[in-house]
């Protein structure tokens, strides 16, 4: 996610702030298997009374969350899903959306019931195994479901929700209305609660199919690939998108309007459609033609381009964010080439490797940021790394970046210094372990975790052992630490130099003469 900041809201240090969109956050589910081949077991929490298949102990409900510590009541235990199949029938015109959604999913637990989360229209009916179930809101987002048999650990079901209503628009959050009269989904980390049930949390991925009716006129964008656009009954077409790599319920999306359309294609013969709103965003397009350049070099960074198809969807909305729905990210208004690279850098870090829990989420922003605000303009642009680290590192002292840490930055505090700090965290931890190690080191973390999900202490620890000095001073002022970093772990390696320079000159670091901000993503 990039956040929008305006001249007002701009960091002071000089990095672009993405927030993706960051008003929102969601938990985390804990290890259970996945129907879904190549996606992480995941195993939800104990309630207390655990099933067997022995049926040693009476079935229990599922938890009702998987304990993330800062959204304790995302995700649900008890089963992981591995499969949506989500229909929606959308009226524009009334904002009446009708939806039926079949999750396939796997005990993992003698369940008596279990819950998914869920804030959309009203809930129709509900059935497990094609028999019908009771169903029940707790909360703002629980669906409490109670079948007509328990279900048994190790065995897969299936759940199907009707719910018909109207949509209710979020601003921003999850659905939301466009000036040009459609509709789309964004928002992290909840947004898909507001258009159908899931397991909602970042350890339970899943396939994900969209079947979506609309009235004639009007297109729709997804993740995935386009599979088909048919006919539906007088003056509706079917337009149906799939997703066959795993993700996590944030990054679905949906997008309604009257797009125009761009097709692309990769060297390697990777599609890439994009969907422009009418207006403004179609001026965007010879901004995207620049995505196949970017993704070969966000490929050479860190390893094959992870999913089958790519994109982006630019809406109308005047958003605070842009988002990296998986495969086609959202874009606001505002969006620039820095935002591009960001929202694409996080189709490695982000959507093939998610976070554990929220405390995690340096993994995704610091590496998007750390790839658009410096990477990209020493690659591209001929720019020196160091000079872009020690402009922003100049400008950090005019707004705090340090009170905040950048692992377990608390709830609420997420999407902020992950924008600022993070990139200057990984710029100094390059010079401390060398180029080659680095680049070689977070690519492999990257290939080894895809589609799957980590955490900062496993990447500490990976890192770690590709290298032969000790780390754990480094890493804990940079990672854990409330203020400054010693200048031992600000100016290492090949910054000593400036260093000893901003010394001499009785400066702590030297001063930005530009006058302009640490990457390009700031700009409205």
């Amino acid at each position: 996610m990039k956040i929008d900041r305006s001249a007002d809201m701009r960091n002071p240090s000089g990095i672009a702030a993405r927030s993706r969109r960051r008003p929102i956050v969601v938990p985390a589910l804990a290890l259970a298997l996945s129907l879904t081949a190549g996606a992480p077991a995941v195993a939800a929490p104990s309630t207390g009374a655990e099933g067997s298949n022995s049926g040693s102990a009476a079935p229990s409900p599922g938890s009702d969350g998987t304990g993330d510590p800062y959204y304790p009541q995302d995700g649900n235990g008890g089963y992981t899903a591995g499969n949506y199949d989500v229909a929606i029938d959308y009226d524009p015109a009334s904002h009446n959306l009708a939806g039926k959604t079949t999750i396939t999913a796997t005990a993992t637990q003698d369940l008596s019931s279990f819950n998914l989360d869920f804030a959309g229209p009203p809930v129709q009916s509900v059935t497990v195994n094609g028999q019908s179930a009771t169903s029940q809101h707790q909360g703002e987002h629980e669906l409490v479901v109670t079948p007509s048999a328990p279900l048994v650990s190790g065995q897969p079901f299936t759940v199907t929700v009707d719910y018909s209503g109207t949509a209710a628009d979020t601003g921003g959050n999850g659905w939301t209305y466009t000036p040009s009269g459609g509709a789309f989904a964004a928002g992290e980390p909840h947004s898909a609660t507001t258009w159908y049930p899931l397991n909602d949390t970042p350890l339970n991925k899943a396939t994900f199919s969209l079947h979506a009716t609309v009235p004639t006129g009007w297109d729709v964008a997804s993740n995935g690939t386009l599979t088909s656009d048919v006919p539906s009954g007088t003056d509706k077409h079917t337009v149906t998108w799939d997703e066959k790599s795993p993700i996590v319920g944030y990054l679905t999306t949906v997008a309604i309007g009257k797009f125009t359309h761009l097709s692309q294609q990769r060297s390697d013969g990777t599609p890439l459609e994009s969907f422009f709103a009418k207006g403004a965003a179609e001026q965007k397009q010879d901004l995207e033609k620049q995505l196949p350049a970017i993704l070969d070099f966000e490929e050479q960074l860190y390893g094959p381009y992870p999913f089958e198809s790519g994109g982006g969807i630019y809406v109308d909305t005047d958003l605070k964010f842009s988002l990296e729905t998986e495969t086609r990210p959202i874009y606001a208004p505002w969006t620039d080439l820095n935002t591009v690279v960001h929202e694409n850098a996080h189709q490695w870090w982000g959507d093939s490797v998610s976070v554990k829990q929220w405390k995690d989420v340096c993994l995704n922003e610091c590496f998007a940021s750390y790839t658009a605000d410096i990477l990209w303009p020493e690659r591209t642009d001929n720019k020196d790394a160091d000079q872009l680290y020690l402009d922003a590192l100049a400008k950090a002292g005019q707004k705090d970046i340090w009170s905040t840490p950048l692992y377990d930055p608390g709830k609420g505090k997420e999407f902020t210094t992950v924008y600022t700090r993070g990139p200057l965290f990984l710029h100094a931890l390059r010079r401390t372990i060398g180029d080659d190690t680095f680049f070689t080191a977070v690519r492999d973390f990257v290939q080894d975790h895809k589609f799957g999900n980590s955490s900062i202490p496993e990447f500490r620890q990976f890192i770690q052992s590709r290298s032969s000095e000790n780390l754990d001073g480094f890493f804990d002022a940079w990672l854990n630490g409330t203020q400054q970093p010693a200048d031992e772990y600000l100016y290492p390696g090949s910054l000593k130099p400036a260093l000893a320079k901003s010394q001499a000159q009785g400066m702590q670091a030297p001063e930005n003469t530009s006058n302009q901000p640490f990457g390009q993503g700031d700009r409205k």
